[in-house]
């Protein structure tokens, strides 16, 4: 049995800067669940979802979230904070080992546009290894609804995928069904974590059948789930219950869809779809654009 303990922290990340909340709930966790192995925050937890806030990373606002790491003895997959480099800002999530060393760096690849607006898309997904445990995922938020993100990250051997989210709309339900059906197709476990306020919270941890092993309500939350990675190894070699083999028939399969050969921007299709922008009221966008 490869147990693994986490602790997901469905938390209001409200504007400002954050950090002693976050800091305390930190603490609060691990005396509450020695045994957590790795914490996880939600999207844009430390400053809410303000550009203006960026910070530098490496920098010192980064240093003092490394320094938690060292204090409490756990690995922290950070949520996100805007992260400015040259001209650009991206939406970053540091991943922090206990010892305070980042190992990695994940860009959301999808800003949520049009209203993420002046956020750069990254170029690659982020896979990082706990030693001695297995392969952890990262996806960020929007990033779930572009199912190539997912298998990319399993190709690469990721069996945990943890995904920070900040969803406070209408389509949070539609997002929990995604998380869900992501841990089946994929046959991984799958930890949705999102802020809490404004419609926000039901996060969810969903097993590599696709089963709920939690769902959280509107409130905040500690979610803290011992996970087995030998479960994830034994439904991609078996199947679910003994049925489909998922990845095994993806790898087997001597397919190559348009899309991956082509890329997005060939296809007449999309084009006809016309450029990214807000939608206006009462028309569609093509009346308006006439």
């Amino acid at each position: 049995m490869r147990a693994f303990g986490l602790a997901g922290l469905q938390l209001p990340a409200p504007p400002g800067d954050n950090f002693e909340a976050i800091a305390a709930q930190i603490a609060m966790t691990k005396r509450l669940y020695p045994w957590v192995d790795m914490i996880l925050l939600g999207e844009l937890c430390w400053f809410g979802a303000d550009p203006s806030n960026a910070v530098d990373l490496p920098g010192p606002y980064e240093d003092r979230i490394r320094d938690l790491c060292r204090r409490h003895g756990v690995w922290l997959v950070a949520g996100s904070l805007y992260h400015r480099v040259g001209e650009k800002i991206y939406n970053t999530c540091p991943v922090i080992n206990p010892m305070g060393e980042v190992v990695a760096r994940a860009h959301k690849l999808y800003p949520f546009l049009p209203y993420e607006k002046g956020v750069a898309g990254g170029e690659a997904v982020s896979v990082f290894e706990v030693p001695g445990v297995g392969a952890f995922g990262l996806s960020i938020c929007y990033d779930m609804w572009f199912p190539e993100t997912l298998r990319a990250m399993v190709w690469r051997g990721a069996e945990i995928v943890l995904h920070p989210s900040m969803t406070t709309t209408i389509d949070r339900d539609v997002e929990t069904a995604m998380a869900r059906a992501n841990a089946a197709m994929q046959q991984c476990y799958f930890v949705d974590l999102n802020v809490v306020g404004m419609g926000g919270g039901q996060s969810g941890v969903y097993g590599p059948g696709g089963e709920v092993i939690h769902r959280a309500g509107a409130a905040a939350e500690i979610i803290a789930v011992e996970l087995d990675l030998d479960t994830v190894k034994r439904v991609r070699e078996r199947g679910w219950h003994g049925l489909g083999q998922v990845l095994k028939s993806y790898r087997d399969a001597d397919l190559s869809f348009e899309p991956y050969r082509e890329g997005a921007k060939t296809s007449p299709a999309l084009a006809a779809l016309g450029p990214m922008r807000f939608a206006v009221r009462g028309v569609s966008q093509d009346r308006d654009a006439e």
